[in-house]
């Protein structure tokens, strides 16, 4: 009786005429929706507003996407530069190829730049981010599957993944191997149930949740990297990218025990978003109009005050405050810098 393997997908584009729909890309796109819209409600859960994850993302996603590749072309050069190659084989990014090192590092450049620009802290911002950006690798790895690529050693197991594919040098590769890629997939689902769970119980702020999720994926990643069979970089006997996970694995850990001790607890949810204490008029202008707008509010409730007249209400309530007169009487900087 023949054991029933994963099949390999027949295709991995799809043509709507001569436009082609790529699975790995839609898995990258599906990965960064469902990222953006659990860190939001995780972000508006701990006091931010609405569309700060969002806004923010804007700059995160290009840059992470940028460094995942340069990352990977750094990495494994030799799959672009020398004999026989073609360079421009690196722009390709659709056939596959983002080191998840290099899309968090310099992914977490764009996110400071987005952060700064809103006056949020970067540290809850990837805490409130972290298990999406988990479920989004989780997703992410199915590219992997519909390009068939980074799987696995030989095996017969009854869930290996059989390949049946033409390397661009004309090799035929054919049989059953482990599926990493479902093997990572599902640890990501792990690691970002972990995250929200930990998050709850022990109320993770100022990075730690993030570094948490850091430490947990590298200890998967570790796992699966060893049992990859693709051309990769060695020393002593690991995969440059087990090296990685060790380093980054020592790093998340270090973190989350010296801010643990430093700064146990969360931050306040009133300091984190400027945004979220703005009026709406301010807020869909964004923290800079937010401001502004804000000191007009205040300016407005002196005159008020000075003239006998009653603070304004909506709806027969006392209007909230504005954030300056509020930040004037806790001392906390409206702009939250970094």
């Amino acid at each position: 009786m023949d054991i029933a393997y994963i099949p390999s997908p027949s295709r991995g584009v799809l043509y709507l005429g001569p436009v082609p729909l790529r699975a790995y890309a839609f898995c990258i796109i599906l990965g960064v929706v469902v990222a953006v819209w659990l860190g939001s409600k995780r972000w508006v859960a701990r006091g931010g507003a609405k569309h700060t994850v969002g806004d923010i993302a804007v700059w995160a996603v290009p840059f992470g996407l940028v460094g995942g590749r340069l990352y990977h072309v750094i990495t494994d050069h030799q799959l672009y530069f020398g004999d026989g190659k073609n360079p421009w084989n690196a722009f390709k990014i659709w056939e596959g190829g983002l080191g998840i090192w290099g899309a968090i590092a310099l992914g977490a450049v764009g996110a400071w730049i987005g952060a700064r620009r809103r006056g949020v802290p970067l540290p809850a911002y990837a805490d409130a981010i972290a298990p999406g950006i988990a479920l989004a690798q989780a997703m992410g790895r199915w590219g992997n599957y519909f390009n068939q690529e980074l799987y696995g050693r030989a095996t017969t197991l009854p869930w290996g993944l059989e390949i049946d594919k033409t390397l661009p040098d004309g090799e035929v590769v054919k049989g059953v191997y482990h599926p990493t890629f479902l093997y990572e997939s599902v640890w990501c689902v792990l690691v970002a149930v972990l995250v929200i769970w930990a998050d709850r119980r022990f109320k993770l702020g100022h990075g730690r949740a993030f570094a948490l999720y850091v430490a947990a994926y590298t200890v998967g990643r570790f796992w699966t990297e060893w049992l990859r069979i693709d051309e990769a970089h060695v020393y002593f006997g690991l995969r440059l990218n087990d090296w990685t996970s060790i380093v980054v694995f020592l790093g998340a850990v270090a973190y989350l025990v010296v801010v643990g001790r430093k700064r146990p607890g969360r931050e306040d949810p009133a300091s984190i978003d400027p945004a979220a204490h703005l009026s709406e008029d301010g807020a869909e202008g964004g923290a800079e109009g937010g401001a502004k707008a804000g000191e007009k509010d205040a300016k407005d409730a002196g005159a008020d005050r000075k003239a006998g007249v009653p603070s304004r209400s909506v709806d027969g309530k006392p209007a909230p405050e504005p954030a300056v007169v509020a930040a004037e009487k806790t001392g906390k900087d409206v702009e939250n810098p970094i």
